[in-house]
């Protein structure tokens, strides 16, 4: 059982290797072509809607193409791409804290917490982090984070 565990554990570590960032199947586009800029924007105006960005303001980063709904937001996101992605790369925050590794998100699902955009599979995981201890997961989604982006 062991054995199963740590190459479960390899297998996912070659994949992220593979694949740094959550994004899509096809054409590579991240976190489900959302503007990461815009859901700093959105948090600030209390609008609970991601907004897709478009392909004619796109950003290429950590081996994804990242869509924006203007040229403005692709240009803060180039002047400085820490400050605007995903924690964990976009993957689920929630299913991270669980344990569960990997879990790729769309982008649908969201909550900022100290200007760090958090992203989930699903708005349970999101409701999870909103109505718990989302310090505590915090710290679970970190220490897994740590051993998975090795």
């Amino acid at each position: 059982m062991r054995s199963l565990s740590a190459l479960s554990l390899l297998l996912v570590s070659l994949s992220l290797q593979a694949e740094p960032v959550s994004k899509s199947f096809f054409g590579g586009v991240a976190i489900g072509g959302h503007d990461t800029v815009a859901y700093h924007q959105l948090a600030k105006a209390g609008k609970p809607k991601a907004i897709e960005g478009n392909d004619r303001f796109s950003v290429k980063w950590k081996g994804a193409n990242w869509h924006f709904i203007s040229k403005a937001d692709a240009q803060k996101f180039s002047d400085n791409p820490e400050a605007f992605s995903p924690a964990y790369n976009g993957f689920c925050a929630n299913a991270l804290s669980l344990g569960e590794g990997l879990v790729k998100t769309d982008g649908s699902h969201w909550k900022i917490f100290e200007d760090q955009l958090y992203l989930f599979y699903a708005d349970r995981g999101r409701q999870r982090w909103v109505n718990g201890n989302w310090q505590t997961y915090k710290v679970e989604a970190d220490q897994a984070w740590q051993v998975l982006s090795k």
